[in-house]
């Protein structure tokens, strides 16, 4: 693109003189970025806090007898929405092997690709907004108290006044996904404005549980412009708006809380000689971000938190290296915004979240398509784990944390080198576990292909 378009004033010549990792960004090249701003003790200066992050694992709790009574995947845990937390040792040894690097620490998975009921993290976010705004309109009206059994929601009753009410929203995917199916169940009305980089299987899925479905050709941005304005007209419509909601965030940092009890029951420990380094891949960064936050008000400096975003979707990296949070695009730098990673092809980031995160957040890394097609035929063949592309954004981050230049200034800058391999590093999957199976085969097939290019490493099964 010209380098005289100016960007809040400058130019992108000017941009990338201030910033010269811009000149890769902008290249579409992969890049390893660390957060200047980050303060491992900035935590306790935020608006949010642990009353808020308490106060949402509550209400998730008041809502699980309902949510066992109708969704039967939840029945095992008690209505609770949790993902299993695994170590995947063959993809470790995987991972050293192809980037002929040591990776001291353990690695391992949690799985939020395999969540009941949408089978990604935005289980967490969604279909806690939505639960809040069901309790919210039946406190309102008298319906419900905070101490009644709340399985019996799952009634007549109750879905006829819910579907007094309509909730809209605008997603890539698994947001709509997870909005649509926990809306639909309980009576309201939803409506899902989807981009065109949306997969057809999810639109198809929500239609099948009676969603409405609107389409649009054109990206993320525009599908959450249309949700908004659909909510705008109509006072009993309720817009959750994935770029600024306070509530999706709360849903998605009670993840953190969740881990801590699958790290303590593994075994694992997080502190001063152990650091927890974590990679979250981010769209709009609230899942990622509420992720960290959670972590973050538990763990304090000992958890190091990268997001990873698609080479040509880097928005939140935009977003925090200039400090235009949501005044900037990628597409204002000539990104294209195209991307098979789905969740993650936003070109505007969010920027109630990266102002929560800015201080919190420990760096950034991209990586190009074609390699998470690599990651996802590795994986499945290492640890027979199924993800859809976008899930394996993060993980590269060990990887990357200790085979570049900018990674190992960070571990130096932060005396982590000599506690690594006391470490544990942990990939977040975000999707996956509902893809159908014949474009999961796809997925496969074109990582096997790619990886017969560039990887005589995964021509076969992975032999550990």
């Amino acid at each position: 693109m010209p380098t005289d378009q100016t960007v809040a004033g400058k130019s992108i010549l000017q941009w990338q003189l201030e910033y010269p990792i811009l000149q890769d960004v902008v290249s579409l090249k992969e890049v390893f970025w660390t957060n200047a701003k980050y303060k491992a003790s900035s935590i306790d200066t935020l608006t949010i806090c642990e009353k808020d992050v308490m106060d949402a694992e509550n209400r998730w709790k008041r809502f699980a007898p309902y949510l066992a009574e109708v969704f039967e995947e939840t029945r095992s845990t008690n209505g609770i929405i949790e993902s299993p937390f695994v170590p995947i040792p063959h993809m470790h040894r995987y991972l050293e092997k192809k980037y002929q690097q040591a990776l001291p620490g353990k690695l391992w998975l949690k799985c939020d690709s395999h969540l009941p009921i949408s089978g990604s993290i935005k289980a967490r976010g969604g279909i806690y907004e939505v639960l809040k705004h069901a309790e919210d309109l039946l406190f309102k009206h008298k319906l419900l108290t905070a101490q009644d059994d709340y399985s019996i929601l799952d009634s007549k009753k109750f879905k006829d006044f819910f579907s007094q009410y309509s909730i809209a929203v605008g997603s890539t995917g698994n947001l709509g996904l997870s909005i649509g199916v926990i809306s639909a169940k309980m009576g309201f009305n939803v409506t899902v404005h989807m981009s065109e980089d949306a997969k057809h299987w999810k639109k198809d899925l929500l239609r099948k549980k009676g969603v409405t479905v609107i389409e649009h050709s054109s990206d993320y941005s525009k599908a959450v412009e249309e949700g908004r304005k659909q909510a705008e007209t109509d006072p009993d419509c309720y817009f959750i708006d994935d770029e600024n909601s306070k509530h999706l965030f709360l849903g998605y940092a009670v993840a953190a809380i969740r881990l801590k009890n699958q790290l303590d029951a593994a075994g694992v420990i997080v502190d001063n000689d152990h650091p927890l380094f974590v990679y979250l891949p981010c769209g709009v960064g609230g899942g990622p971000g509420g992720v960290a936050f959670g972590l973050k008000l538990i763990y304090k400096e000992h958890v190091h938190c990268f997001f990873a975003e698609p080479t040509h979707s880097p928005c939140m990296l935009l977003g925090l290296l200039t400090e235009l949070h949501d005044q900037v695009s990628v597409q204002d730098f000539g990104i294209d915004n195209k991307t098979d990673a789905d969740g993650l092809a936003v070109g505007r980031p969010s920027r109630f979240v990266g102002k929560v995160i800015e201080s919190l957040l420990s760096g950034i890394f991209t990586i190009d398509d074609e390699e998470l097609y690599i990651l996802l035929h590795a994986l499945s063949n290492s640890e027979n784990i199924d993800l859809e592309p976008s899930a394996l954004a993060g993980m590269l981050g060990t990887v990357k944390l200790h085979n570049t230049i900018v990674g190992q200034e960070y571990l130096s800058a932060n005396a982590l080198e000599e506690r690594l391999e006391n470490g544990t590093h942990i990939v977040w999957a975000t999707g996956g576990s509902l893809v159908p199976r014949k474009i999961m085969e796809g997925y496969y097939n074109k990582g096997l292909h790619l990886s017969t290019k560039k990887d005589s490493l995964s021509l076969a099964k992975f032999d550990s």
